[in-house]
């Protein structure tokens, strides 16, 4: 099956058409030269892309611009000597641009270097085949190793990207920068589980030497989740009764493991 593909109007039929919808005021025809510019739109904001700090929504910056692009055609007035896709350009170029400013609250300055850091790093390696350390890196940007890993430093805090960006690795492995983060979860250390399954080993086991009816308020009231008084009407005492056996139990299960007072709260 053969595919029709669009025909790229001249700068003449586009000023046909730009003539005909303010004439007539017809949305659809002002759609047709919306779609007519739209790859002009994706052309200029991929082209800034790597501008754009990790955290910025590439989407965000083509809607910007197919806006602005909407405005260029109200707006347009051929008198003035530029086509249709000159106008278009700048203003889409200039939103695109003021949406990148805004959604960065980094000072210029910080940015400036980051280029300039960025262009050394290219250059060295295109020259040395080897990227290049910190020291040849501020050798050849005429500073020094302090000042540079400062603006270094600057760069980064000012940048919030996502979790899930793609970065190198130290073995050259792409990996989710969530990965390179150090866990604050006990539970997938190692040596905080071992010691969790001691302290339960210990915990059962002195659990195990309670007096039955010890036992019992304690399956009631932690694994059942009784209150005291509905503990109290299944063994038939009162409420007070049942709170004296609780606190029986939990007095002699203290006792039975004060010498693994640690352990003890890794369970409690």
């Amino acid at each position: 099956m053969k595919t029709a593909t669009a025909r790229r109007l001249s700068p003449e039929d586009t000023l046909a058409l730009w003539q005909e919808y303010k004439t007539s005021g017809d949305r659809k025809v002002r759609d047709r030269l919306v779609l007519t510019f739209a790859p002009l739109v994706k052309y200029i904001v991929y082209k800034k892309a790597r501008e754009m700090p990790a955290r910025c929504e590439v989407e965000d910056f083509i809607s910007c611009g197919l806006e602005a692009l909407m405005i260029s055609i109200d707006r347009y007035d051929p008198a003035k000597g530029a086509t249709l896709e000159q106008y278009a350009w700048t203003r889409i170029h200039g939103a695109v641009l003021d949406e990148l400013r805004r959604q960065d609250w980094a000072p210029r300055s910080v940015r400036r270097w980051e280029r300039d850091i960025e262009k050394a790093a290219d250059e060295f390696t295109a020259l040395h085949r080897r990227r290049p350390t910190r020291e040849e890196l501020a050798e050849s940007m005429g500073t020094t190793v302090p000042e540079l890993r400062r603006r270094q430093d600057e760069i980064t805090s000012s940048d919030m990207t996502s979790l899930n960006t793609l970065v190198l690795s130290d073995d050259e492995t792409t990996i989710e920068r969530i990965d390179t983060l150090a866990s604050t979860d006990l539970r997938v250390d190692p040596e905080h589980g071992a010691a969790a399954e001691e302290a339960k080993r210990k915990f059962r086991a002195a659990f195990a030497q309670l007096p039955v009816r010890e036992r019992e308020v304690a399956v009631m009231l932690y694994v059942k989740n009784l209150t005291l008084a509905e503990i109290g009407d299944v063994l038939g005492v009162s409420e007070s009764r049942v709170c004296q056996i609780h606190g029986a139990m939990k007095k002699t299960l203290r006792k039975a493991l004060s010498e693994d007072e640690t352990l003890f709260q890794l369970v409690a």
